[in-house]
């Protein structure tokens, strides 16, 4: 019989359900809207209904299946409590017990756990990706935010409450930008793709780089993606972006080195399309802030998660990783 999990990322806007084998490959997938109206049990009732819809789907191809658990990704999720807690940008307020509420509708289902996104996110690159054969690593994850994974002797480091990992919210530059948390300087602030925004405007101001192809964008306008195009044009401003973001993210990995040792950093999400553009500056300045002891150790790799299915397919694995407990 072939054995499939259920992968859930829940974003702020929609949130993403999929069918995965043990190969990480997504079989069926579909979504719905992650609501505003802050009802967790309507919310938990619309989830259980998508997924079992998912799961007679996914039967109806091949009967012989059989759903061994279900993951979740989420903002703010305790794999200890299986609870999201005070997610900002979601309407559920305080703290939900979603795996409780869920495993009410799937009492039969062997593993349901809960964790935030790029704990997800690592635990799919350790049983999908290019962490296979490793036992320590770091995953950074670059998008709105800056997130990360850590995986010490082959296991999830969680911490004493479950919120161990929040390497994007260690202290870059006191007294620096103001960070989403609300806190100065942190490493968020400046390596996000938001962050990489603020670089673009910052040097245009002191530049007074009328000339640059991001001129003429809005401050809401623009993204990541616009200032790659304009860095493969030769536009100065942009690649200055790119290489103060990686002389920021380089500083940030190797106070992650230090305290951790890893054998690779996996960069994951939006910003790290643009390849040699952010991890050459990366590697170059993560190098140049090293104890000599782990100088040219260290790897700096892209996720090789499919970029398009990498939330639920790192969903997914926790499930399977709570089935070798």
């Amino acid at each position: 019989m072939k054995k499939v999990a259920i992968g859930v990322d829940i974003g702020g806007t929609n949130t993403a359900i999929g069918v995965v084998d043990a190969e990480g490959h997504v079989m069926v997938k579909d979504n719905i809207s992650t609501p505003s109206h802050g009802d967790i049990d309507q919310y938990i009732s619309d989830l259980a209904a998508a997924i079992k819809e998912l799961i007679k789907s996914v039967k109806l191809l091949n009967e012989n299946l059989e759903v061994v658990g279900i993951g979740i990704g989420a903002p703010n999720g305790n794999y200890y409590s299986g609870t999201i807690e005070y997610a900002p940008n979601l309407s559920f307020k305080g703290v939900v017990r979603l795996v409780e509420l869920l495993r009410a509708h799937f009492p039969e289902m062997e593993a349901l756990a809960l964790t935030n996104d790029a704990n997800a996110a690592a635990i799919g690159e350790m049983i999908y990706g290019g962490a296979k054969d490793m036992k320590n690593f770091v995953m950074f994850t670059l998008g709105t935010g800056v997130g990360s994974g850590i995986v010490v002797n082959g296991d999830l480091v969680y911490g004493n409450d479950g919120f161990a990992g929040e390497c994007g919210h260690t202290t870059l530059i006191p007294g620096g930008r103001l960070c989403g948390c609300t806190a100065l300087g942190h490493l968020e602030a400046y390596c996000s793709a938001p962050g990489m925004k603020r670089t673009a405007f910052e040097l245009m101001v002191q530049y007074n780089a009328t000339d640059s192809i991001l001129a003429d964008k809005s401050f809401n306008e623009l993204d990541s993606k616009m200032i790659y195009d304009a860095a493969e044009k030769g536009d100065k401003i942009a690649l200055e972006v790119f290489e103060k973001t990686g002389a920021w993210l380089g500083q940030g990995l190797a106070d992650t080195v230090h305290h951790l040792s890893p054998e690779a950093v996996f960069l994951f999400g939006g910003p790290t399309a643009a390849g040699d553009y952010i991890f050459k500056p990366t590697k170059k300045h993560m190098e140049k802030h090293l104890l000599p002891i782990f100088k040219d150790k260290i790897k700096i790799l892209p996720s090789e998660l499919k970029p398009g299915d990498a939330a639920i397919v790192g969903a997914s694995a926790l499930a399977w990783k709570e089935l070798e407990k």
